[in-house]
């Protein structure tokens, strides 16, 4: 008898376990995924033409809250947790929900997971959403092309849509974002690194992903979404921790099993987080990793055109899962709406229109600041609806896309930028050392 497994996901981590553990493993039976964090992704299957020969048939995706009844509907006997962003609280209640339900609680280990690349990987990946992955990849990327090397990024999965379309995605040129009917959240991930002129790998099946940066790298970096641990197995791991939610690295699932395997630790936003709480962050990591380099640096925030800034009543809008799972109330819009010396910063939830009022819900701890949501064309729609119906003179995007090209606004944009700043220890001296101890 096969065993029978429900895998708990949000779009990323479940079908790359699934892949590279379960697809062709005739010991385990996959019934089912469910699906949270990320809004409409439930409803959709996972199709057998990706899923192997083991099955004859798409195979379903449920809402998590959904799961008691599905485990026993279906007689499961293990269920994977498979997505990441959360607290070591709530990774035991959903533990404690399944086991009660009569299942084993599963969580899936490197060995089981990583790929192992004939190229080597840097990884970056984060504590915390939000915490300044990104800029880091960026910046890295910016580092190793200087030093003449071919860099390919691989970027943690993001596939909403069609996954029948999103098994193997490259992104070059902005085209291929408009191809691949890209989210805002896919764009926000993929601009930076287009712009740049760096290529990025996105989707599904990793190791169709894998096989095909590797035939266009000297180096491949995996940028490690909403704090996920790496799909390939790192040469060099870089974590980015951040100060503004002190202790997160210690009591977050999968941000302290980062913190524990990393080689190199950036305590970001050091200029705008409170000294006592970047020496907590700092003293944290010490007292699980000792052999970690640490690095901190400042997240040095600027704005396109600042003088629409200054006296102005302007509406903030922030990169939507740093707000939302991530935790976190503002982000580097708001630091810069108050830096350039906006008039006011507006409330917008009274103007939020369909699923973006449902989010200010779901998420109470938001104030003044309106989440880039955008996991479909109709949410695009409402963001954009709400943002014309919004009473202010400009809007602050502290998204790393070009708002103002992607929706039909009635309102000028001011673009925030935001990069890291090494204070201590210089993010190349630890590239060049690295390199170096690679070719020797």
């Amino acid at each position: 008898m096969r065993t029978k497994v429900i895998i708990m996901g949000a779009a990323g981590r479940d079908f790359h376990n699934f892949n590279v553990f379960f697809r062709d493993n005739a010991d385990y039976e996959v019934v089912a995924f469910t699906a949270a964090q990320i809004p409409g992704i439930a409803g959709r299957t996972y199709p057998k033409e990706l899923a192997g020969s083991l099955y004859d048939r798409d195979i379903p995706i449920y809402p998590e809250e959904e799961l008691h009844g599905l485990i026993k509907e279906h007689d499961v006997d293990q269920v994977i947790l498979a997505y990441s962003d959360l607290s070591h609280e709530a990774v035991m209640q959903k533990a404690s929900l399944v086991l009660a339900a009569g299942a084993d609680f599963r969580l899936m280990g490197t060995k089981s997971t990583m790929l192992r690349s004939k190229k080597p990987v840097i990884s970056v990946c984060a504590v915390r959403t939000g915490s300044g992955k990104s800029p880091t990849s960026q910046k890295l990327v910016d580092i190793l092309k200087g030093k003449g090397l071919r860099v390919v990024v691989v970027r943690h999965p993001m596939p909403y849509g069609d996954l029948r379309k999103q098994e193997c995605q490259r992104f070059a040129v902005m085209d291929d974002c408009i191809r691949n009917e890209c989210t805002i959240e896919e764009r926000e991930e993929y601009e930076p690194y287009i712009c740049c002129g760096t290529v990025v790998y996105s989707g599904i099946d990793h190791k169709k992903i894998l096989a095909s940066a590797e035939k266009e790298a000297d180096i491949i970096i995996w940028d490690g979404g909403n704090n996920d641990i790496p799909f390939y197995k790192p040469d060099l791991h870089i974590v980015v921790a951040d100060p503004h939610r002190p202790g997160h690295e210690l009591t977050y699932y999968p941000g302290e099993v980062n913190v524990l395997l990393a080689d190199v630790v950036i305590v970001n936003k050091v200029d705008s987080a409170k000294k006592e709480d970047v020496e907590q962050v700092i003293k944290n990591v010490k007292s699980i990793n000792k052999r970690a380099k640490i690095i901190r640096a400042r997240s040095a925030i600027t704005a396109d055109n600042s003088e629409m800034i200054k006296g102005k009543r302007v509406l903030v809008v922030e990169d939507g899962p740093t707000l939302t799972h991530g935790g976190m109330a503002y982000g580097a819009g708001s630091i810069a709406a108050k830096k350039y010396g906006a008039k006011d910063i507006i409330d917008p939830r009274p103007y939020a229109a369909g699923s973006i009022s449902r989010v200010y819900e779901d998420f109470p701890h938001l104030g003044a600041v309106l989440p880039a949501m955008g996991y479909s064309t109709a949410q695009m729609k409402e963001l954009e609806d709400t943002i014309n119906a919004a009473d202010c003179d400009a809007v602050v995007a502290g998204t790393p896309i070009d708002l103002g090209r992607l929706l039909q606004l009635n309102k000028p944009v001011v673009r925030v930028r935001y990069r890291v700043e090494e204070i201590d220890v210089r993010l190349q001296d630890i590239i060049e050392n690295w390199l170096k101890s690679r070719s020797s």
